[in-house]
């Protein structure tokens, strides 16, 4: 039956969905050598990425839909090449980077759809818009929040990622946030609540 498709845009969006699916399975493997038994997936990383590129860009007067789109597909090629930890890239030839891999992946859309998917990595991988470089210092302030939450939750040995992401982040704002988040609780949102 599934060689039967009558409709191959259609039915390349959905095989795509389907590997976007991966995500929500792929764990964030870094954290497994701190000792976080369940780390965050993919997809949820995605997402808070997303979430703070558009409030990153919004203070830095750029365009929030768009840096928030951006970071929403920075790590989907990770369903082919998964979520390798920083340790293991020394000893890894890459085979194909990243706008590669997504060229491959949104080989079978339609071409608006796979114009619209390998555009945003392209854009997102050269750091030449103000929306990239949000995305990309969001990517670096998620990881940086995610290693003191699994800081306070009891894993010590996090301080590697919370150095190498503050040190990674370039926009004026998320320095800001940073350093508040470094210096605040990851608790305080919930002290607020109702107030």
């Amino acid at each position: 039956m599934a060689d039967d498709v009558t409709d191959p845009a259609a039915a390349g969006v959905a095989n795509f969905a389907h590997e976007m699916g991966v995500l929500k399975r792929l764990r964030r493997s870094g954290w497994w050598q701190v000792g976080v038994r369940d780390p965050e997936s993919v997809a949820e990383h995605s997402l808070r990425v997303a979430q703070i590129a558009a409030l990153i860009a919004a203070e830095e007067g750029a365009d929030p839909a768009r840096a928030a789109y951006l970071g929403l597909w920075h790590d989907s090629q990770e369903t082919r090449i998964t979520d390798l930890p920083h340790s293991s890239r020394a000893y890894l030839a890459r085979t194909g980077d990243n706008e590669t891999i997504t060229r491959d992946q949104a080989s079978h859309l339609p071409d608006a759809a796979a114009k619209t998917v390998t555009d945003a990595v392209i854009e997102y991988e050269a750091q030449a818009t103000p929306e990239s470089r949000c995305a990309k210092d969001a990517d670096k302030l998620e990881c940086l929040l995610q290693a003191l939450e699994y800081r306070a939750a009891g894993h010590q040995h996090v301080q590697k990622w919370i150095d190498s992401s503050r040190a990674g982040i370039r926009t004026a704002f998320a320095a800001r946030v940073a350093d508040a988040a470094l210096a605040g609780s990851t608790m305080a949102w919930h002290d607020q609540a109702g107030s």
